[in-house]
C-alpha cells in the first residue's frame, strides 16, 4: 500500500450515485433491448400476411421475405464490431441515442414501404440503428453494476428476451387482426421514444479512458469480412446450394478477410481486438456456445411460423399466443440461472441447457398435421428453460474475461457470434427445409394438368406458393393442400435432426471447455478475469470498511492494470459529474 492511499477518500469501482440507481438504468436499458428483439418476434408472425398480395400485404416472394429478415441481419452483424468500438472510444450512451433514432426512423419508413424491396432496404437500415443499440447495452451494464451483483442483472437482461419474445407475437397478431401489415413497425415508435427519454435522464455516459490509437484498417476488414459471410451464408440458404460460385466467393472471401483481420490484430501494437482473449477457453467456448445455440434456435423458429399457421392454420394472434410458453420460461429461468450456477457451476448448467435444447428439437419428430398442439406447448416451454440456463451464463462469462473498460468490445463479440450463428441457422436449416419439401412435393405437383415447368418450380419452393396454386385449382386443389402439409412435415423433420444434431455439438463444446463449478462466473468460487484478482482482495469496502480506511475496489482495479489505463479515476470523477448533472 502506498503512503498516499490512506489519506485518500475511498472511491468505489462504481461511482455511488449511480450505484444508487443501478435498477433503474437497468429498467431503461431494457427498454432498448426490448426494440430490438420485439421487432424480430414480431416479424416472424407478420412474414405469412406480407407475402398476402396487395393491398392485404406487399405479395413478397419466399426469396424477398428472406431478405427482409437477412437484410437487417447483414447490416447488423456487419457493423456489430464497429459499434462496439465506437462505443467505448466516444461514449456508449452517446452511441445507444444515435443507434435508437435511427432504428426508429427505420420502423417508420419500413411501416410505410410500398414494395418488398422498400421493405427490404429500410429493414437494412433499421439493423445499422439496431446495431449500435445492442453492444452498447450490455456495456452500459457491466459499467453500473459491480461484479458480484453482474451475473444477476444480466440475468434480468436476458430474461427480457423472453418478455420481448411474448410481447412480440401477441403485439404482433393483435395488430395484424386489426390494422394494416405495417403497424407492426409502426408500433416500435412509441417505444423508441419512451427509450431515448428513459435514457437521457437515467443513464450515466461510460468511455474506454484510454482507447489507444484508432486501428481504421482492423476496423475495415471486420466489417467487411462479416459482411461478405454472412452474405454468402444468406444466398447459399436461397440457392439452397453451397457450391454456388456467387456462395463460394463470398462467404471465401469473408473467411480471408477475417483471417487478414485476425492476423492484422496480432501483429498491430494498437489493435482493435485483442485476439489474446480467445486463448481463454471458458472465453472461447462461451462465444461457441452462443453461436450454436442460435444456429438451432433461429432455424428452427424460422419455419415453425409456417407450421403453425400454414400447416395447422392458426391466426397470427393465435401463433403468438402458441409462442407464450418459450417466452414465459425464459422470463421465469433467465433471472435464476445464476443460482444453478452458485450451485453445479458455468459447465454442468450451460451443458444441461444445451441437452435440454438439443432433446426439445429432436422431439419436434413428434409433430405431425394433427398432432395435439398441447405438445407444442411442452416443447416450447422446454427449450425455453433450456435456453434460460445458457444465455445468462456463457454471456457473465464473456463479459467477465474481459477489462470492464473493453465492455463494449466485448458485447460486440458475442453479438457477433450470436448473429452469424443464427444467419447461418436460417440459411442452412431453411435450404434444408427447402430441398426437402421440394424433393417431396415436386411429383404431385408434377401430376397437376397443364402446369408449366416454370410454374411448377415457383409452386415447389415453399408450402404457401403450393397452398397458393391449390387455391387457384378450386375443389380439385384440395388434395394438393393435403399432400403439400405432408410433405412439410416430412421436410421439417429432416430439419429438427440437424438442428437437434447442432445442440449436441454446443453441449460437447461446453463440456469441454466452460468453467466447472469452482470456475462458475459469479459464484463464490468464481474464476476472475483480468481486473478481479487484486480486487478481490479489496472488495471489503462494503463489508468491513464502510467508508474509510484502507484501499478501495477502484484503487486496486488501476494498480492491477497499471499503466495501460491512464485516467481511470478521472474517468470515474467525469462520470460522478455526469450523473450528478
Amino acid at each position: 500500500m502506498s503512503a498516499a492511499s490512506p489519506a485518500a477518500p475511498p472511491q468505489p469501482t462504481v461511482p455511488e450515485a449511480v450505484h444508487r440507481r443501478r435498477w433503474a438504468i437497468l429498467a431503461a436499458l431494457m427498454f432498448s433491448l426490448l426494440i430490438v428483439v420485439l421487432d424480430n418476434s414480431i416479424l416472424n408472425v407478420a412474414m405469412k400476411t406480407i407475402a398476402t398480395p396487395p393491398p392485404t400485404g406487399l405479395g413478397a416472394t419466399q426469396s424477398q421475405l428472406e431478405w427482409a429478415v437477412n437484410s437487417y441481419t447483414l447490416v447488423f452483424a456487419g457493423l456489430l464490431f464497429t459499434s462496439g468500438l465506437l462505443g467505448d472510444r466516444y461514449g456508449r450512451k452517446r452511441v445507444l441515442l444515435a443507434g435508437l433514432a435511427l432504428f426508429g426512423v427505420g420502423s417508420v419508413l419500413a411501416g410505410l414501404s410500398d414494395s418488398p424491396g422498400e421493405l427490404i432496404a429500410f429493414r437494412a437500415l433499421m439493423g445499422f440503428g439496431g446495431a449500435f443499440v445492442m453492444p452498447s447495452t450490455l456495456a452500459i451494464l457491466m459499467n453500473v453494476f459491480e461484479r458480484d451483483e453482474q451475473p444477476r442483472a444480466i440475468g434480468i437482461w436476458a430474461g427480457g428476451v423472453g418478455l420481448a419474445i411474448a410481447i412480440g407475437p401477441i403485439t404482433g397478431g393483435v395488430l395484424l387482426e386489426h390494422f394494416w401489415w405495417g403497424s407492426v413497425f409502426m408500433v416500435n415508435v412509441p417505444i423508441v421514444i419512451a427509450a431515448l427519454i428513459a435514457m437521457a435522464v437515467l443513464v450515466p455516459e461510460s468511455r474506454d479512458p484510454a482507447p489507444g490509437r484508432p486501428d481504421p484498417l482492423g476496423v475495415l476488414l471486420s466489417v467487411v469480412g462479416l459482411v461478405l459471410l454472412v452474405y454468402g451464408i444468406i444466398k447459399g440458404g436461397q440457392l439452397a446450394d453451397f457450391t454456388d460460385p456467387e456462395v463460394l466467393l463470398t462467404a471465401g472471401g469473408g473467411i480471408a478477410v477475417l483471417a487478414g483481420f485476425v492476423l492484422h490484430e496480432k501483429r498491430s501494437d494498437h489493435p482493435a481486438l485483442d485476439i489474446g482473449y480467445f486463448r481463454n477457453p471458458a472465453f472461447s467456448a462461451a462465444v461457441t456456445a452462443v453461436a450454436l445455440v442460435f444456429f438451432a434456435l433461429m432455424g428452427v423458429t424460422f419455419f415453425m411460423v409456417f407450421y403453425t399457421q400454414s400447416v395447422r392454420g392458426y391466426t397470427p394472434l393465435q401463433t403468438g399466443l402458441l409462442l407464450l410458453p418459450l417466452a414465459v420460461a425464459q422470463l421465469v429461468f433467465a433471472p435464476r440461472a445464476r443460482l444453478a450456477v452458485e450451485r453445479f457451476g458455468a459447465r454442468a448448467t450451460c451443458t444441461g441447457g444445451m441437452l435440454v435444447i438439443a432433446a426439445t428439437m429432436a422431439s419436434f419428430l413428434l409433430l405431425d398435421t394433427d398432432t395435439p398442439i398441447w405438445i407444442l406447448e411442452v416443447l416450447f416451454f422446454l427449450q425455453g428453460a433450456g435456453m434460460a440456463h445458457i444465455m445468462p451464463p456463457v454471456t457473465v462469462t464473456v463479459m467477465q474475461s474481459l477489462p470492464r473498460r473493453k465492455a463494449g468490445s466485448g458485447s460486440a463479440v458475442n453479438n457477433v457470434f450470436r448473429q452469424v450463428g443464427g444467419a447461418l441457422g436460417v440459411a442452412v436449416l431453411g435450404s434444408l427445409l427447402s430441398a426437402a419439401y421440394r424433393g417431396r412435393i415436386d411429383g404431385e405437383l408434377a401430376g397437376v394438368p397443364g402446369l408449366s415447368e416454370g410454374a411448377r418450380h415457383a409452386a415447389g419452393e415453399s408450402i404457401e406458393a403450393t397452398r397458393t396454386l391449390a387455391e387457384r385449382m378450386g375443389p380439385a386443389g384440395r388434395a394438393l393442400a393435403e399432400r403439400a402439409d405432408e410433405a412439410f412435415v416430412q421436410a421439417m423433420h429432416i430439419t429438427v435432426v440437424a438442428s437437434a444434431a447442432v445442440a449436441l455439438a454446443g453441449a460437447v463444446v461446453v463440456a469441454l471447455f466452460m468453467p466447472g463449478r469452482r470456475g462458475a462466473p459469479g459464484g463464490p468460487d468464481g474464476a476472475r478475469g483480468p481486473e478481479e484478482g487484486e480486487r478481490h482482495r479489496g472488495r471489503g469496502r462494503k463489508e468491513s470498511k464502510g467508508e474509510q480506511g484502507g484501499k478501495d475496489e477502484g484503487e486496486v482495479r488501476e494498480e492491477a492494470e497499471g499503466a495501460s489505463v491512464p485516467g481511470a479515476g478521472r474517468e470515474r470523477d467525469a462520470l460522478e459529474a455526469e450523473v450528478e448533472r
